[in-house]
């Protein structure tokens, strides 16, 4: 068997990134070793760094170099409201918009079947945990306008309900079919000042 040159692993390392693909990855290696050796060991070392000291804050699931982030240990932030997104990118979305006091709860991902993608894999558990604590009045789903989205703000409605917590949705300023990181902040804060209770179908 062939062994694996140290190109070609580089390569394949890189080819990890979304949206990168063979030729993409072999662009990169070539010109990291050919014209910034310098730029890659600063690549490489922050990697290093941030796989070694950068984990999940027990409270809303955001990535966090201190344990508990530095909004869910702010007393500034309203206990009473929990906005749920997919990704940290939407939380920095929302946050930007500076229309929204309350705190977060980051799935890391949505609902999806066919990618093997359950309920366990976005933490649901942690989710129903986390919003029946006895602070949190109203429940934000602020998922993501696709189907997958829509899937998993529904099942995290059926869930909540149950348990006589108050849920809501933001409203469709955002476009259908479109995502919180590529939404403007104008519209996202319509979105989060509009948004509407989850009524049964």
């Amino acid at each position: 068997m062939k062994a694996v040159s140290r190109l070609e692993q580089l390569i394949r390392s890189l080819r990890v990134l979304p949206g990168v693909g063979p030729k993409s990855a072999q662009r990169m290696a070539y010109h990291l070793l050919q014209h910034d050796r310098q730029g890659a060991g600063a690549l490489a070392s922050a990697l290093q760094q941030a796989l070694s000291g950068i984990v999940h804050c027990p409270m809303c699931n955001d990535f966090s170099e201190h344990g508990l982030c530095t909004l869910c240990a702010s007393t500034q932030r309203d206990p009473s409201l929990l906005t749920v997104v997919e990704m940290p990118t939407d939380l920095l979305m929302i946050e930007q918009t500076q229309a929204y006091q309350g705190l977060y709860f980051v799935l890391m991902g949505r609902l999806s079947p066919l990618d093997g993608i359950g309920p366990r894999e976005i933490h649901l558990d942690r989710l129903l945990q986390r919003a029946a604590n006895g602070s949190v009045r109203e429940v934000i789903l602020a998922t993501n306008f696709t189907a997958e989205g829509e899937a998993t703000a529904h099942a995290i409605t059926e869930l909540l309900r149950p348990r006589g917590i108050q849920v809501s949705r933001i409203a469709r300023g955002v476009p259908v079919g479109g995502e919180l990181e590529h939404t403007d902040s104008g519209t996202l804060a319509q979105a989060l000042y509009d948004r509407r209770r989850c009524d049964p179908c």
